[in-house]
């Protein structure tokens, strides 16, 4: 009989990582285990109101040690011998600045606690000046280095970030010697190969993020840069020239790490890539069929053929990357901003009054006020979904835009901000989260649009996250909006699941990634189909929309 073989997905999420172990051969998932990073749990090196958004480099190794320890002891005796290989996914770009051996500032003398020396999170906005200023020169450049990232370049992406915190902190730019993506780092950790003259760099991140393309030989030129800011000069040469896609092995585990995660120094670690992106392959994406991981924000996915791609070049989207999803198909990537952080948004507003008073009340203790607390906030958005649903589609209601947290695509723009209109003195809680859903939905067909309009065909959408798999008001409504079918995967942890599929290609189980999603995939768990009549009029007020965010965008962006 032969013997069972084993890789492990790591997902690592904007306020989790997650371990999952799957068997290569069915796809079944035997065990799972997820760390909340502790430290930004407390809020601690972020500031919201200026849009930065930080994670200490320590969340990230804890959490990675953590996870596959303890799902290793719930699976089965057996199981950790049997594991051929690990692949890992993670949120971008979320770069950080390393020194000469590639370690991370922030755990270097000096750094520790500084937010500059950290991984700069993908919903960092902090770089909105500098993300300007690339667009700005690129069109007046020879070679326009945004072209193929949909021709505007975000405050989210990799330079815009380098160049805001370079400018930012001087001794952050003395110590620096090259910066490094998450989702390169974690497999450099694990097989020991961190310096960066020697660290693979992902073609999902390089692609979709830092303006690596191999018609203009790699990374954009040192003119270009250092036309940027000099301060930028000599860093292209510490950088990478060349990229990888997922289905090519980084090296093995080091001794000292099989050791702390109960592993062999067999197992094979894959080139990393972008969590949406191997949430698509674990979704088992195929051709023209969008993928959308729904959870704080949203990042849509499709695939097509190189060859009937062709020279296109689709404008607005987050990028057009060979081998960025599936290696040997041209991956396409667009999303919002926030999707899931809009409802959590307005439960904050709503929690607002609540945490005043009975967290200060002296009628109950203080254990009983947390508890009240907790129940309260946890039975919010489920409370406001029930009221929304009854609630019947009006055409000359409230009418919310989508931009809380600005506009990744089409077209970024992270200056935009979000409104809610039509309010009157009879407009009550539920009234107003349904037209938070309504909008989000709107950017999600915004989208869709943008994708048609260009000449690449939608045949379908496959929805995953945990928007996704949680709320049926936001699945129909959104379903409607697109006027499509759409297919809810049935694996939990898709992304991690994606990374599982990887790494079975990496460790050499399958050929290729298609053969691996034939195998391991879990297929669908629902199907939502669009309500013609719901569909004719959300069609009536997406023009509404559409007019509400274009006049916003004219007169209100500052």
């Amino acid at each position: 009989m032969t013997q069972a073989k084993y890789t492990i997905g790591l997902d690592y999420g904007s306020d989790s990582v997650r371990s999952l172990i799957v068997d290569v051969a069915t796809g079944a998932e035997i065990a799972s285990v997820v760390f909340p990073y502790p430290r930004w749990a407390k809020g601690m090196y972020c500031v919201p109101h200026e849009n930065q958004f930080r994670q200490h480099p320590l969340d990230y190794l804890e959490g990675l040690e953590y996870t596959i320890v303890e799902a290793l002891k719930q699976a089965p005796a057996g199981v950790a011998e049997n594991v051929v290989g690990i692949s890992i996914d993670t949120t971008g770009s979320t770069p950080v600045a390393v020194d000469e051996k590639g370690t991370p500032l922030a755990l270097t003398p000096g750094f520790e606690e500084n937010p500059n020396a950290m991984f700069v999170l993908w919903k960092d906005h902090t770089a909105v000046k500098e993300a300007d200023e690339i667009n700005e020169l690129a069109k007046k450049w020879e070679i326009d280095f945004t072209k193929y990232e949909g021709g505007i370049y975000s405050s989210e992406w990799f330079w815009s970030k380098i160049l805001h915190v370079s400018r930012a902190d001087a001794g952050v730019l003395r110590a620096a010697n090259s910066w490094v993506e998450h989702c390169d780092w974690i497999p450099a950790v694990l097989t020991g190969t961190t310096r960066p003259q020697i660290l693979k760099r992902s073609r999902c991140a390089a692609g979709h993020k830092a303006m690596w393309h191999e018609a203009f030989g790699g990374l954009p030129t040192e003119e270009f840069l250092v036309a940027l800011d000099p301060i930028l000069s000599g860093l292209r040469d510490r950088m990478f020239k060349e990229t990888y896609t997922c289905d090519v092995a980084v090296g093995k585990l080091t001794p000292e790490w099989a050791e702390k995660l109960g592993l062999s120094t067999d197992v094979v670690v894959g080139v990393g890539a972008f969590d949406a992106h191997l949430g698509a392959v674990g979704a088992q994406i195929e051709p023209y069929y969008l993928s959308k991981v729904m959870g704080t924000s949203t990042c849509d996915m499709l695939v097509a053929p190189n060859e009937e791609v062709g020279d296109k070049l689709i404008a607005g989207i987050c990028g057009q990357v060979d081998g960025s999803v599936v290696p040997g198909m041209l991956g396409m990537e667009a999303g919002q901003s926030a999707f899931g952080d809009i409802y959590a948004w307005f439960k904050k507003v709503l929690m607002w009054p609540a945490q005043q008073i009975i967290g200060q009340s002296e009628l109950v203790d203080e254990a009983t006020r947390a508890k009240l607390l907790d129940e309260l906030s946890d039975k919010m958005i489920l409370e406001l979904s029930k009221a929304a649903e009854a609630l019947p589609i009006d055409e000359k209601g409230v009418l919310a835009i989508d931009w809380m947290n600005g506009r990744r695509t089409p077209d970024a723009n992270q200056n935009l901000k979000g409104a809610i209109a039509g309010l009157n003195l009879g407009t009550d809680a539920p009234r107003i989260f349904r037209s938070l859903v309504e909008a989000t939905a709107f950017g999600s067909k915004a989208i869709v649009d943008r994708f048609i309009k260009q000449g690449v065909p939608i045949k379908g959408v496959i929805a995953l996250g945990g928007v996704a798999k949680k709320s049926k008001l936001v699945m129909q409504i959104v379903c409607d909006v697109l006027n499509m079918p759409i297919k809810v995967a049935r694996s939990e942890q898709a992304c991690a699941l994606g990374s599982a599929m990887a790494a079975a290609v990496v460790a050499g189980v399958y050929a290729t990634t298609h053969e691996a999603q034939e195998k391991m995939g879990g297929g669908f768990e629902t199907e939502y189909q669009p309500i013609p009549e719901n569909a004719a009029k959300y069609q009536a007020i997406y023009e509404k929309y559409s007019k509400l965010g274009q006049f916003i965008e004219e007169n209100l962006t500052r």
